[in-house]
């Protein structure tokens, strides 16, 4: 790795299927899901189906956005004293700008209402990252530079974002990308927040800490949207690059997590890639994806499935140490990490 790995110190998750993070990945675990009937009708007259988050104050748009990652942050800050937050980084993870019907306010007004909310504030250094699903990749990232400095002791990464809006939900209705009785090769929208906590690893790391060992990225251009043949190349890339990154071989990985929503277009492009990487067969190299449980969230599922990750990893229900995650977007952008559990 070009930098020491980052430690995940701790996570937050806001979802359907629970409003913390043990809460939310215990019903992960146990592939619990929660959907619910929309305000929405598709375009056969049937009530469009999502995993909506439940707020205590009903709310929507950039406050309910606000609300879920003030949620999130105050969860993996809970230990830290209000008077040191306004040292830490924070970085945002919000909704790409080719995505469908994108909320106004998101690269402007969102991380301002989030402070609001907390009634605090963040270092300088604080961006927001418009990226999707592969946001929480390109935050770690972008974290890594930023530990270097040496003021700079953790980042806080954030990702918060709602498929659940009519301007949205039309597109991916009209394209028959949906999960409805009718049409099985689909995704059930979603939305919720997260946040990661992440610093240097150090050599006081408690044992079962996960840890980001390897970043890579790449571009397909054969995306869903294209006529091209898919060949998985953007994400062939990207895991190549975050083996390359750790010093690791894709033999090396016990098991992968990934942003896969239910389509099977997403499906394949895993399926190839694995067979453009794996050189030594693996009696078993279980494929877990969050999604499943809580939706197709947007720039949530990267940090969902880093979250997932660490639960599995702290509480020693994984399939080995290491695990392989990646993402991917529409437009073709590529992304995946390689964590590994601290030894016992």
């Amino acid at each position: 790795m070009s930098a020491r790995p980052l430690a995940i110190r701790r996570t937050g998750l806001v979802t359907a299927v629970g409003l913390s993070a043990p809460a939310a990945c215990a019903a992960m675990r146990t592939k619990l899901t929660n959907p619910s009937e929309t305000r929405f009708i598709d375009s056969r007259g049937a009530w469009i189906v999502a995993h909506q988050v439940a707020l205590e104050h009903p709310c929507r748009g950039l406050t309910k956005l606000a609300k879920m990652a003030a949620m999130a942050i105050k969860e993996v800050l809970a230990e830290l004293p209000r008077a040191g937050w306004s040292t830490i980084p924070l970085l945002l993870c919000v909704a790409e700008h080719e995505r469908p019907g994108r909320m106004d306010g998101l690269d402007d007004r969102l991380l301002v209402q989030i402070e609001d909310e907390l009634r605090a504030s963040f270092a300088p250094s604080s961006a927001v990252l418009a990226h999707g699903r592969i946001g929480a990749a390109m935050a770690l990232s972008h974290a890594r530079t930023l530990l270097q400095r040496p003021n700079v002791a953790r980042v806080l990464i954030v990702a918060t974002d709602s498929l659940i809006s009519w301007p949205t939900l039309s597109h991916y209705d009209h394209c028959e990308r949906l999960l409805t009785p009718r049409t099985s090769d689909g995704f059930m929208p979603g939305e919720g927040a997260g946040a990661l906590l992440v610093g240097q690893m150090d050599q006081e790391a408690a044992a079962g800490e996960l840890v980001c060992t390897g970043i890579g990225f790449g571009m397909e251009k054969a995306h869903i949207d294209s006529n091209e043949p898919l060949r998985a190349q953007g994400l062939e890339a990207a895991v190549k690059a975050a083996l390359n990154d750790a010093g690791v071989q894709m033999h090396d990985i016990d098991y992968r997590i990934t942003d896969l929503s239910g389509e099977q277009y997403y499906f394949k492009e895993a399926a190839l890639a694995l067979s453009r990487t794996l050189r030594r067969l693996k009696q078993e190299f279980d494929l877990w994806h969050p999604a499943e449980c809580i939706g197709e969230t947007g720039a949530l599922a990267g940090v969902s499935v880093i979250a997932l990750a660490d639960a599995a990893s702290r509480k020693g229900y994984a399939a080995g140490p290491a695990v392989l995650a990646h993402m991917a977007n529409d437009a073709g952008q590529r992304a995946a990490l390689t964590l590994q559990r601290r030894g016992d």
